[in-house]
């Protein structure tokens, strides 16, 4: 007998050799990760070339001059994540943001401009990851990059919106800008040629670019070669940290006060990450000043004691928990949320199981709230609320090698082409904004003020979600700003209630919401179920939400990426 099964053993077919994958909301970019996972890179690697990619092709949404969160999972290690978001000048002062009538200026003066910029952090996290997780030479993340850059690429049809967009800002004239709840606002460009550098870059004889239009950078690609052969160091001292302090310093639009100091004092810092529980599931995130997973677990925590698995994807009443749920939990993150280096956030409270059942006991299955008041979590200190913005030209990556570790990481520059000035061809965030540009509220401070070297608030929100042995089983992460995390909440209750594999859980619509009520995303199953939610008491538009997502599936096969349909985003297999 023991020789009969030892034969059916050799026998037997052998089982599939793992395999990595990648994912991103560009196809260059996306084909960039593959490439590293192929030469013998890292998870770590491949991100790291996807960011450095993205830089170069998707320059409306993110880049080197931009910053992220990394969540990165050995698979023989711990889980880990790294902050790589902006921080403000040393000389920044909570009054950044007034006008000379002491009030914020409005949003549409406040992100265009020097005043804006916040130290980036990509390339200090981008090192940081190659040395604790990389297995190939930092130099050799940057090949993929810098041959886009050189050889040139295709405008694609996003770019091509983001250019429509922002080209009379560039130009002179008229614009209409997406505003933080998904809305426009009309800015008035009182100078023809304000940013002289991005409209030369990314406009075509003062006209948009259209899709299908080609582009080469060797203005970046020198610089991508630099950074490549002397180490992070050459983004952050010297010949380049002259031309970005000069970018921000001289800009014909609201001039800011970077130093080159600022600039040779930034580190990426290593933090804990935070976890909690769905149903069965452990699901973890990034900590402030990330809003993600705090607000991620807040969202499901007050939904698992309903069946939205019973409920099912087109019911009014599961939309309605969603909606009840996503409005209490933004409450506390506008009162409590911020860099936990500058102000005492009380994370554990927030997603304190007692607690979130008491914020949860608040929600009828029949009727709206109406009034979403933020509440008292274990250990909070006494706080202001403030209504906050966030990122809305973002980008999502996802990279998983052979071996079983996860890189999954969301990268912004906040408004599509940041502040729209540019260094070494690359474009400059406008980070200062996701700060709350009224520092206080009725007389107190809000948690998210601008303050010197201080991070801003951030809704990205890269997740891990792990089975209840404990292995990974689906990553996800997203841009749009405030959508972010109900995007990332959304894809976890689609995928893990509702069954659906992992791109048809980032395609099902979103609820969100604004001032006035809930918001369903037009083009989807959500705005058919518009008077069933009246019935209940919400308020409710239909809107495009200008959503894009990624993800990662644990399959039997083995792992399986997905970009957004929305997107033009791919994913693929090493």
């Amino acid at each position: 007998m023991k020789n009969l099964l030892a034969l059916a053993a050799l026998l037997a077919p052998l089982p599939a050799a793992a395999q990595g994958m990648v994912t991103s909301a560009d196809p260059r970019a996306t084909e960039a990760g593959r490439e590293i996972l192929r030469a013998g890179g890292s998870a770590a690697d491949a991100a790291m070339a996807m960011m450095l990619a993205l830089t170069v092709v998707e320059p409306q949404s993110s880049g080197i001059g931009g910053g992220g969160f990394l969540v990165h999972q050995s698979a023989k290690g711990p889980l880990e994540t790294i902050d790589g978001r902006e921080r403000a000048p040393m000389a920044a002062t909570p009054q950044r943001f007034l006008g000379p009538d002491g009030k914020p200026v409005p949003f549409v003066e406040a992100f265009p401009g020097g005043r804006s910029v916040g130290v980036p952090g990509n390339v200090r996290l981008a090192a940081l990851a190659n040395r604790k997780w990389g297995k190939l030479p930092w130099k050799a993340l940057f090949a993929p990059a810098i041959r886009l850059a050189e050889n040139g690429y295709s405008v694609t049809r996003p770019m091509a919106a983001a250019s429509t967009n922002l080209t009379p800002m560039w130009t002179g004239g008229t614009t209409a800008v997406a505003g933080p709840e998904g809305g426009t606002s009309t800015g008035v460009a009182k100078a023809t040629s304000r940013f002289p550098t991005i409209a030369g870059m990314y406009s075509r004889a003062g006209k948009p670019l259209a899709e299908g239009d080609r582009i080469t950078n060797p203005t970046l690609a020198k610089l991508l070669r630099r950074i490549a052969a002397e180490g992070p160091d050459a983004f952050y001292r010297g010949q380049n940290a002259k031309a970005l302090v000069a970018a921000v310093t001289t800009s014909k639009v609201a001039p800011g006060d970077i130093t080159e100091a600022d600039l040779a004092k930034y580190q990426a810092t290593e933090r804990a990450p935070v976890c909690g529980t769905y149903r069965s599931y452990k699901v973890c995130g990034m900590g402030p000043p990330s809003s993600g997973a705090t607000t991620v677990l807040q969202v499901l925590g007050m939904l698992e004691r309903f069946d939205l698995a019973k409920l099912g994807k087109d019911s009014p009443v599961a939309w309605h928990l969603i909606g009840e749920a996503m409005q209490l939990a933004y409450a506390d993150r506008d009162k409590y949320l911020g860099d936990a280096d500058f102000v005492d956030v009380p994370v554990a409270g927030l997603i304190d199981r007692g607690y979130i059942a008491k914020r949860s006991g608040l929600i009828s299955e029949t009727r709206a709230l109406g009034s979403y008041e933020p509440g008292t979590p274990p250990g909070a200190p006494p706080r202001t609320s403030a209504p906050q913005r966030n990122e809305h030209g973002t980008t999502h990556f996802i990279a998983i090698d052979a071996a079983g570790d996860i890189a999954t990481m969301t990268s912004t520059i906040e408004m599509p082409f940041g502040s729209q000035l540019m260094a070494n061809g690359y474009v400059l965030n406008n980070e200062l904004t996701d700060f709350s540009l009224a520092p206080e509220k009725d007389g107190a401070p809000v948690a998210n003020r601008v303050q010197p070297g201080k991070r801003p608030l951030s809704s990205m929100s890269p997740t891990i979600v792990y089975d209840a042995s404990g292995k990974p089983v689906f990553t996800v992460g997203a841009a749009g700003g405030k959508t972010i995390i109900m995007q990332v909440a959304k894809a976890i209750i689609a995928h893990f209630d509702w069954g659906m594999p992992a791109r048809e859980a980032l395609g099902q619509g979103l609820v969100f919401f604004n001032k006035d009520g809930l918001v369903l995303e037009q083009g989807t199953n959500l705005p058919a179920m518009k008077p069933a939610l009246e019935a209940m008491g919400h308020k409710v538009s239909v809107a495009k939400l200008g959503l894009k997502a990624n993800a990662a599936e644990k399959t039997a096969a083995g792992w399986r990426g997905a970009a957004d349909p929305r997107s033009v985003g791919t994913a693929l297999q090493q």
